[in-house]
């Protein structure tokens, strides 16, 4: 029998609810429909376990994690309701930048209300539930909570698994002292299990291996969530346009010019709720120069689209704890997120995952200090940029 995997949350959003819904969906199906592995070297969904949750809410803190998933303004789809209790309470945690001004002129039913309660002590509750990994689901463009929830994070022992567009894993600093804490770290920003940014990478990737030059891209983005909501304060986008772009640029030969490619939220629709739906435009020149183009509509709940690969990202984590592993985890990182320290092409993220799982020395993680070139060795076939040559 394997341990439960104790982890505390940051934000108790969408996002949490989807996670804490699935942990407890897949307890119960043994189905693998929805994840791309079940049983993950013994590691199965269920074998999670929320022990300690953050949010500044008044209609969450306070109260039982499963129920204040299910608070306003949360709006994600239900697909588990009844969940069995463990007793975690969520408890205040620190605002600092995690929720723009301007989310109070909407509103009580869309956006946050924040709590009067003062803060607990986020370290001494991280070290009493016995936390292993805690989780960032704060809004885009906290970058002061996101660093002082990852200070927190050293000063329990706990590693981080950082699920927003703040570069703490990706930041040779950050990084360096989880490695010297002894402590895993995985992000930045999580891709969705199919969506839009991994829809566009694979495109993207496709003209590359298929000879047709990329001239111009566009991908607009709307959703009705507090997500959508929040990132209408555009001044709180910069880290996520370069993290959303970075993550197409990387596929290609020769990165596009700024005004031929844009990337981002385009706009807050609120009945959409936590519907996302991602526009897609591709234009090129195929054989002979003639122009093609590519337009694509993706429509996708947003919320569960991210729990999947946030329940392999958990695991994989674990892995790193019970093998002694610190520092940033350059192969899940690589799969699951969308700036991560170093970027590979999905596919070839994917088989570094699975010698990682399996414990083989093939893709072991690296020593931190990482250098595309320098790992590129590992890398049967990459050539020196450390993301082609596939």
């Amino acid at each position: 029998m394997k341990d439960r995997i104790r982890v505390a949350i940051v934000g108790v959003g969408n996002c949490a609810s989807s996670l804490i819904q699935g942990i407890e969906y897949y307890r119960y199906n043994s189905n693998s429909i929805g994840l791309m592995n079940y049983d993950l070297e013994g590691y199965k969904p269920g074998d999670i376990e929320v022990v300690a949750a953050f949010d500044v809410d008044k209609r969450k803190v306070g109260k039982d994690i499963n129920e204040a998933i299910f608070a306003k303004p949360n709006n994600t789809k239900v697909f588990k309701k009844d969940i069995e209790s463990n007793g975690t309470v969520v408890k205040m945690g620190k605002r600092l930048d995690g929720i723009s001004e301007h989310m109070k002129d909407y509103p009580e039913g869309r956006t946050f209300i924040p709590s009067n309660e003062g803060p607990c002590d986020i370290v001494r509750e991280l070290r009493i539930s016995n936390a292993d990994i805690l989780l960032n689901y704060l809004p885009v463009g906290a970058e002061e909570a996101t660093r002082f929830y990852a200070e927190c994070c050293l000063k329990a022992g706990v590693a981080l698994i950082n699920n927003i567009p703040v570069f703490i894993a990706s930041d040779e600093k950050w990084a360096k002292r989880f490695k010297d804490r002894g402590l895993p770290i995985i992000g930045d920003d999580i891709k969705a299990q199919l969506g839009a940014t991994i829809t566009h990478r694979t495109l993207t990737r496709l003209f590359r291996d298929r000879g047709v030059k990329l001239d111009r891209t566009y991908q607009l983005n709307t959703g009705g969530n507090t997500d959508f909501l929040n990132m209408l304060n555009r001044s709180r986008l910069g880290s996520k346009k370069v993290s959303k772009t970075e993550a197409v640029q990387s596929q290609l030969d020769t990165p596009l010019e700024a005004e031929n490619i844009h990337i981002g939220p385009s706009d807050y629709v609120p009945w959409q709720n936590d519907n996302k739906v991602c526009f897609l435009r591709m234009e090129g020149r195929m054989f002979g120069s003639v122009p093609m183009n590519i337009e694509l509509r993706l429509s996708v709940e947003d919320s569960p689209n991210s729990a999947g690969v946030a329940i392999d990202a958990i695991r994989c984590c674990k892995l790193a704890l019970d093998r002694k592993i610190s520092g940033a985890l350059i192969a899940i990182s690589a799969f699951t997120m969308k700036h991560p320290p170093v970027q590979y092409p999905d596919t070839v993220a994917k088989e570094m995952v699975r010698e990682f799982i399996g414990g083989g020395e093939k893709y072991q993680e690296f020593d931190y200090g990482w250098d595309p070139k320098e790992n590129a060795k590992v890398i049967p076939n990459l050539d020196e940029s450390g993301s082609k040559g596939f």
